[in-house]
């Protein structure tokens, strides 16, 4: 992935497919709108799914709550994170 707009439409079908949410469409989840907390219902138990998730398909490891808390702040938050981290280690 070379762009970051292409990330965040990426993790948006990634997102919606590892938790199984079946009446949201990527164009329903707003870039700048609250991952956690906000009007998709994401909670903790999500959030580890996501991790994970993240991790197995980009290498990209989130390994403090206070670094979540950051990265999944929005869809572009957590694109920009993975986006960052991804070209340190190419």
């Amino acid at each position: 992935m070379n762009n970051l707009e292409g990330l965040i439409g990426e993790l948006k079908i990634k997102i919606i497919a590892t938790l199984g949410l079946i009446d949201v469409g990527p164009e329903d989840i707003k870039d700048d709108a609250p991952l956690v907390g906000g009007d998709m219902g994401i909670d903790s138990i999500d959030v580890l799914e996501l991790v994970m998730m993240i991790e197995k398909d980009y290498g990209v490891k989130i390994e403090s709550k206070e670094l979540g808390v950051k990265v999944f702040a929005s869809v572009r938050a957590l694109a920009t994170h993975i986006f960052k981290n991804q070209r340190q280690k190419g």
